[in-house]
């Protein structure tokens, strides 16, 4: 599979949600047909805590999968 690189400079939307008593910050930018194309993700009061390494490298991950065609409904249902 080929990866579709994303623009250096590109629009992105940040925002904050709540899980499970964690508060998290993410990042999300898309391709030019508006498709979810990458994603960071930082979770945690403390920087390299489990749960923020964990949704880093999660996030990191996802963004890789998107960029090479795996469409955001097979991550859906793939991951818990």
């Amino acid at each position: 599979m080929i990866r579709h690189r994303l623009p250096d400079r590109r629009r992105g939307e940040t925002f904050t949600f709540e899980h499970d008593g964690i508060s998290y910050r993410a990042n999300v930018s898309r391709f030019a047909d508006g498709r979810l194309a990458e994603i960071f993700l930082n979770g945690g009061k403390k920087p390299n805590t489990a749960v923020a390494v964990i949704g880093h490298d999660l996030a990191v991950t996802a963004s890789l999968a998107l960029q090479h065609g795996c469409p955001v409904g097979t991550l859906r249902k793939a991951l818990l």
